[in-house]
Protein backbone atom coordinates (compact mmCIF):
# COMPACT_ATOMS: atom_id res chain seq x y z
CA UNK A 1 0.00 0.00 0.00
CA UNK A 2 1.53 3.30 -0.98
CA UNK A 3 1.46 6.42 1.14
CA UNK A 4 -1.17 8.07 -1.05
CA UNK A 5 -3.59 5.18 -0.45
CA UNK A 6 -3.56 5.49 3.35
CA UNK A 7 -6.47 7.28 5.01
CA UNK A 8 -5.51 10.58 6.70
CA UNK A 9 -6.08 9.17 10.22
CA UNK A 10 -3.13 6.81 9.73
CA UNK A 11 -0.77 9.70 9.08
CA UNK A 12 0.77 11.85 11.80
CA UNK A 13 2.55 15.08 11.11
CA UNK A 14 3.08 14.19 7.48
CA UNK A 15 4.85 10.94 8.32
CA UNK A 16 3.43 7.46 8.59
CA UNK A 17 2.66 6.54 12.18
CA UNK A 18 2.66 2.76 12.04
CA UNK A 19 5.00 2.09 14.98
CA UNK A 20 3.27 1.85 18.39
CA UNK A 21 6.38 3.15 20.14
CA UNK A 22 6.01 6.34 18.08
CA UNK A 23 2.37 6.58 19.15
CA UNK A 24 3.43 6.35 22.77
CA UNK A 25 6.23 8.89 22.34
CA UNK A 26 4.00 11.31 20.42
CA UNK A 27 1.14 10.89 22.90
CA UNK A 28 3.48 11.42 25.83
CA UNK A 29 4.91 14.55 24.19
CA UNK A 30 1.40 15.88 23.54
CA UNK A 31 0.26 15.35 27.13
CA UNK A 32 3.47 16.87 28.48
CA UNK A 33 2.62 19.98 26.45
CA UNK A 34 -0.96 19.94 27.77
CA UNK A 35 0.32 19.71 31.35
CA UNK A 36 2.77 22.53 30.71
CA UNK A 37 -0.02 24.78 29.43
CA UNK A 38 -2.31 23.74 32.30
CA UNK A 39 0.31 24.84 34.80
CA UNK A 40 0.32 28.33 33.22
CA UNK A 41 -3.33 28.88 34.12
CA UNK A 42 -3.99 31.49 36.80
CA UNK A 43 -7.21 30.64 38.57
CA UNK A 44 -9.36 33.42 40.06
CA UNK A 45 -9.83 33.52 43.83
CA UNK A 46 -12.86 31.59 45.10
CA UNK A 47 -14.67 34.81 46.04
CA UNK A 48 -14.31 36.19 42.52
CA UNK A 49 -15.38 32.92 40.89
CA UNK A 50 -18.45 32.72 43.14
CA UNK A 51 -19.41 36.33 42.37
CA UNK A 52 -19.04 35.70 38.63
CA UNK A 53 -21.17 32.55 38.83
CA UNK A 54 -23.90 34.35 40.75
CA UNK A 55 -23.82 37.18 38.21
CA UNK A 56 -24.26 34.76 35.32
CA UNK A 57 -27.13 32.93 37.04
CA UNK A 58 -28.92 36.25 37.76
CA UNK A 59 -28.54 37.46 34.16
CA UNK A 60 -29.77 34.11 32.78
CA UNK A 61 -32.78 34.23 35.13
CA UNK A 62 -33.63 37.78 33.99
CA UNK A 63 -33.34 36.91 30.28
CA UNK A 64 -35.39 33.74 30.82
CA UNK A 65 -38.14 35.73 32.57
CA UNK A 66 -38.22 38.38 29.84
CA UNK A 67 -38.43 35.74 27.10
CA UNK A 68 -41.18 33.89 28.99
CA UNK A 69 -43.23 37.09 29.30
CA UNK A 70 -42.75 37.91 25.61
CA UNK A 71 -43.66 34.34 24.64
CA UNK A 72 -46.78 34.40 26.79
CA UNK A 73 -47.78 37.78 25.37
CA UNK A 74 -47.31 36.70 21.76
CA UNK A 75 -49.13 33.44 22.44
CA UNK A 76 -52.09 35.31 23.93
CA UNK A 77 -52.10 37.74 21.01
CA UNK A 78 -52.12 34.89 18.48
CA UNK A 79 -55.01 33.21 20.31
CA UNK A 80 -56.99 36.46 20.11
CA UNK A 81 -56.22 36.94 16.42
CA UNK A 82 -56.88 33.35 15.38
CA UNK A 83 -59.80 33.06 17.72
Amino acid sequence: MSRSELPPELEWGGELAMNPSEWYRDGRQYFDGVLSEYNKITWPPQKEATAGTIGVVVIVAIITTVLAVVDFGLSSLMQLVLG
